[in-house]
Order: C-alpha cells, then structure tokens, then sequence
C-alpha cells in the first residue's frame, strides 16, 4: 500500500484510520493458523499472565494473549517487518520503537464488553504518542462487538479513568457521555483489514453475544521522542497483577 498524505492526514483528524486489504485474506488466515500454535504449543509453557479468559475453568474461552514476540520468533519477526515499522513511522512522523503485539478476542457468545478507555492512560508516556496497528482477523461489525472509535478525541487530552470490572481492560473512562457516544465511528471490517488508531483517542466495543468470535492482532508502535515512566508503569502493572491473582481472575 502507497502511504500518502491523505492517511496521515485522516489519522491526526480523527485519531484513526481505515486501511482496507492492508492484508490479504490469505495472510490473515495464516495469523489465525499460527495464533492456533501459540495457544497450543507456546501457551502451556508461558507464565500465566500471558492468557487472560473469560471464564478461567474454560481454556476455549481466552480473551487476550500478551507478550507474543518475547515468547515466539513467528510473532517477534512478524511485529517488526518493514511494512507495519514503516506504516508506524509514517503516521507518527518519528521513528517508532515496538512495544507489544497483543491478540484480542471476543469468543462467540460470552466476549464481555471492553469499557472507552484511551490506551495512553495504560502507556504512561510523555508527550503520548503512539499508534496500535489493529488487524482484523474475523468478519468484524455490531452483532460481535466491532471497534468504536470517538472521533477526534485524541485532541482532547486524557480523561479521567477509573477502575473497571473488565478483566485485560483494568480502567475505563469515567464520565463517558452522550456528547462522546454521538462522535462514536462504528468499525467493520473483513479479514486483513487494518485500523491505526493514536494512543490518546477514546476507544469501546460491546460485548459478543452473537454465534461468531471477534479476533484482532494488535501491534503497538511507540514514537522515538515519547519516552515512559519506567518505574511507575512497573508498579502499576505489579499492583494490577497482584489484585487480579488475589481475585482469582489470573
């Protein structure tokens, strides 16, 4: 794909954009093959904070997997190929640094909702500047729990956030409003289909209750000049750990 300046201009607009086919159908069926592997070869093997679930007695009912490039040189090489890093660069203006390539999954029928939340909050850098790469892996859109963007709110600031009861989603924008719901982007799309989304923009999806899942690889890009609270981003993610093990959620 050609990346021209109408997809850089989309994205400081609107805090997203649409790419469609960025990926064949093929190439999309071969994540879905090797995300199979990682449960089945990679996973028994991992710490247990790499799968998060919906139901934890249930092993089919996996909600998110995490640090998939640490653990796998499929997903290391994959995450740092020339078109993404590029795509990255391009709509960031910077040279990126990879942060973490993470599958979401909203398993057919019981995919709890993710509350608006800005990824940035979760990030902790300074200025917040990154992108996620969100690559559609399923036929996506409102009967499954297709993306909701709030168009333009990256431009906006951070909102307030408090404790959420999402398991993988900890914190969720707390006052949500009508004003927010009425810019909300609903975002369908087919297998291979990219969004690149900016780290400060508000972002929700609803829950699954339909018979199909809803999977997406997510890649995160961080621009060269943001740099991260290192020590508080540790502490948090040890609290959060900490809390979610006491509750038996991990």
């Amino acid at each position: 794909m050609i990346l021209n300046g109408h997809i850089k201009e989309d994205f400081d607009r609107d805090g997203f954009v649409f790419l469609k086919g960025f990926l064949s159908s093929e190439e999309a069926a071969e994540i879905n093959g090797q995300i199979q592997r990682f449960i089945d070869e990679v996973l028994p093997q991992a710490p247990d904070t790499t799968a998060f679930y919906e139901d934890r007695d249930d092993p089919g009912s996996i909600k998110r997997l995490q640090n998939m490039a640490a653990l796998d040189p499929y997903f290391e090489e994959f995450f740092q190929s020339e078109r993404f890093t590029e795509l990255a660069k391009h709509l960031l203006a910077d040279d990126v640094v990879p942060s973490n390539p993470q599958w979401f999954n909203k398993p057919a029928k019981v995919g709890a909702v993710t509350p608006p939340h800005q990824d940035g909050f979760y990030f902790m850098l300074e200025p917040n500047e990154a992108v996620t790469l969100w690559i559609a892996l399923d036929d996506i859109d409102e009967e499954n729990g297709c993306m909701r963007y709030v168009r333009g709110s990256h431009r906006r600031g951070m909102r307030p956030h408090r404790a959420s009861n999402v398991l993988g989603f900890s914190q969720g924008v707390s006052d949500y409003s009508d004003e927010d719901t009425e810019l909300e982007v609903a975002m369908r799309a087919r297998p291979g289909d990219v969004f690149a989304h900016h780290s400060m923009i508000i972002h929700r999806a609803d829950a699954n209750h339909s018979d199909r899942r809803r999977a997406a690889l997510g890649l995160v890009f961080v621009a060269a000049r943001a740099k991260k609270d290192e020590e508080r981003a540790a502490r948090y993610k040890q609290e959060l750990y900490d809390r979610w093990e006491k509750e038996g959620k991990i």
